[in-house]
């Protein structure tokens, strides 16, 4: 499975929300992830890598690893794979789909109630009811859980598991739950807080990719 198609049915469906009284959930839940928000709220920008494992029933496993750098504030964001690039402006959006030597450009979605690259560290903060889960460890790293289910029954997945980092607060892991019986989990880590961002990362160079058909759909 290539992860474009991954990317358009679940990763560019998050978004941002300012903080909200959380709905339908446990006091230990609501202070963890009240936790998370403040510290990457702290930071002005942010890069990690990642890896998006992708569990298929009766196919094989697919795994791709890649980084993300974002800010925000602004709601712009690059995401770097073998597979495929994603930069944002916050109003426009490229992906760079490398094998297929095409480039798709759509308007950025910031409505209320997408998630995206942008918010995939606060999307939780609104539409969601959540309880706490038994605590768990990943390479001795003490986890706490929380598991999301969202309040629009037009979603495509019926549960999010949330996995953070007790000393730091901030995400280990999310793991989505597609109704169709897929599960994908983005794993976070090197994660660095405010770092030097050249200007032009931003921005989408078609320079850079030489021969590449660009698919207006907007």
């Amino acid at each position: 499975m290539k992860l474009a198609t991954i990317s358009c049915s679940v990763l560019l469906s998050f978004s941002v929300f300012a903080i909200h009284a959380y709905a339908q959930t446990d006091a230990t839940a609501r202070s963890l992830l009240n936790k998370v928000t403040q510290t990457y709220e702290g930071y002005k920008s942010i890069r990690t890598d990642f890896t998006l494992t992708v569990q298929q029933p009766q196919q094989t496993n697919y795994t791709e690893s890649g980084t993300l750098t974002m800010v925000a504030e602004t709601g712009k964001y690059r995401i770097t794979t073998n597979s495929q690039d994603i930069v944002s402006d916050g109003k426009t959006q490229w992906m760079v789909l490398k094998d297929e030597q095409e480039v798709q450009v759509t308007e950025a979605d910031n409505s209320s109630g997408a998630i995206s690259p942008a918010t995939i560290f606060s999307f939780y903060t609104n539409g969601y009811k959540y309880v706490s889960a038994p605590n768990e460890q990943a390479g001795g790293i003490p986890l706490g859980v929380v598991e999301l289910s969202p309040e629009d029954p037009q979603t495509p997945y019926f549960k999010i598991k949330l996995r953070i980092n007790k000393s730091t607060n901030l995400i280990y892991d999310v793991t989505i739950f597609d109704k169709s019986g897929v599960k994908y989990t983005y794993t976070l880590k090197n994660t660095k807080a405010s770092p030097s961002i050249p200007a032009d990362t931003f921005v989408f160079k078609q320079t850079d990719y030489p021969g590449m058909e660009i698919v207006d759909l907007r």
